[in-house]
């Protein structure tokens, strides 16, 4: 029986320390959280230029294809290509004897035409007209008689010393007087409104006839000279000496003083622009770009191309920027002080278009937080709201990672963020730390 109950006893132990075992084995040991590691930047302030910018031809200030009113050969050339010529400058002569003998035949007309004019207005009178007023002259002269004896038969009779006959008899004296200078006054009339404002007229149609002719022969000359309307250079003299000019241009003139850069933006692009906005050039083989400002934004669209065309005018006074280059334009629509700026890749955009960021926590970990995006410059981009000056947020790694993912940050290869207007850089390697666990 002892030797038994030693040999259940000893199973017993055996199954304790099976079952301690077993429990030992079904135990797994704790896991370890994993750590990314990513690259990050600080959130600061800075000034931010919204600029636009976009592919530009390069125009002259002014340009004049000179093409002339006459066909004629070309008599003479006083430029040749390349030429600083001013505003009125002679620059060629087409043949002209013809005109100039034009001119002086009809300067001959127009000095008789005028001759005749003064004549006419300073003649004699005509003979009827002459005689008409002799007879108003004598129907006045009647006129005042006959008044001055009716005025004293009047005296006489009212006195009772004068019969009342001869008191009728000079008031109707006085009547037919006055009716015959009436007559005599009117017909004076007529002949001055027709007879001499007939003649008049005739001689200032003749005298405007002929001037009118030899103005006419004095322009016809002087479209033979060929002169410059505007101050510039000789870019195009495609004829000779000797070459009929016909309805083609006989010489072109650019003014490159200063030059206009033209192009085609989208709407969304001008509808920030105006007119004022300071602008850049940039032309291939520059060693700088040229200031210059926004003078024209179209307030229509291109029918073809469904953009807006806006110009840039700059100085040109070394000629380096030439007509018909190809060049970039870069126009500032709006400038923001003070804005808090991340780096471009720190932003990151949902399907549905919105915007977020990966912020550093003081508990080392990333923290999704919504933002609200602003201008961007170069690889900077505003954030105006969401995000205070000073925050971390992640720049490379943020793309597919988590929330709350606890992270390791590493030091940049180079700066993330480069401020504009000449303030520092942000350096990402000031602002690392290792990991606090």
């Amino acid at each position: 029986m002892r030797a038994r109950a030693i040999t259940q006893t000893g199973w017993r132990l055996v199954l304790v320390a099976a079952l301690f075992a077993s429990a030992g084995c079904s135990r797994k040991p704790k896991e370890i959280e994993p750590t990314v590691a990513v690259q990050a930047a600080t959130a600061e302030k800075a000034t931010l230029n919204h600029t636009v910018t976009a592919e530009a031809i390069l125009y002259p200030l002014q340009q004049a294809a000179i093409t002339p009113k006459i066909s004629a050969p070309v008599k003479a050339f006083y430029v040749k290509r390349g030429a600083k010529v001013h505003k009125g400058q002679l620059l060629a002569v087409l043949e002209n004897r013809d005109l100039a003998a034009a001119e002086v035949e009809n300067q001959g007309n127009f000095e008789q035409a005028q001759a005749a004019y003064e004549t006419t207005t300073a003649a004699s009178l005509p003979e009827e007209i002459q005689k008409a007023q002799l007879d108003v002259k004598g129907a006045r002269q009647t006129l005042e008689a006959e008044e001055k004896v009716y005025h004293s038969r009047e005296e006489l009779f009212q006195e009772g010393a004068l019969p009342r006959k001869e008191m009728d008899q000079a008031g109707v004296s006085l009547t037919q007087a006055r009716s015959q200078y009436e007559i005599a006054r009117q017909h004076l009339d007529s002949l001055m409104a027709v007879g001499k404002r007939s003649e008049l007229k005739s001689a200032a149609g003749q005298l405007q006839s002929a001037k009118g002719k030899y103005l006419g022969a004095t322009a016809q000359l002087e479209y033979s000279e060929i002169r410059s309307p505007i101050d510039g250079v000789v870019t195009d003299r495609p004829m000779y000496a000797g070459e009929m000019a016909a309805g083609t241009p006989l010489i072109t003139v650019m003014d490159t003083s200063q030059v206009i850069a033209r192009a085609h933006i989208p709407e969304a692009d001008a509808a920030v622009l105006k007119v004022g906005d300071e602008a850049e050039i940039s032309a291939p083989g520059m060693d700088a770009p040229v200031e210059g400002k926004v003078t024209v934004v179209s307030p229509a669209l291109d029918p073809n191309s469904t953009t807006v065309e806006v110009w840039v005018q700059a100085a040109n006074p070394e000629r380096s920027l030439r007509p018909g280059t190809s060049v970039m334009v870069s126009m500032i629509a709006q400038t923001v002080m003070d804005a808090v700026v991340i780096p471009a890749p720190a932003l990151l955009t949902a399907p549905d278009g919105g915007t977020s960021v990966m912020v550093i926590g003081t508990d080392g970990r990333a923290h999704q937080r919504t933002v609200k995006a602003g201008i961007r410059q170069g690889d900077e981009v505003q954030i105006t709201e969401g995000l205070q000056a000073g925050e971390r947020v992640v720049v490379s790694g943020a793309y597919g990672l988590p929330d709350n993912t606890k992270i390791k940050v590493e030091a940049a290869p180079q700066p993330a963020i480069e401020k504009s207007g000449g303030g520092k850089s942000g350096d990402d390697t000031r602002d690392a730390k290792p990991d606090e666990k």
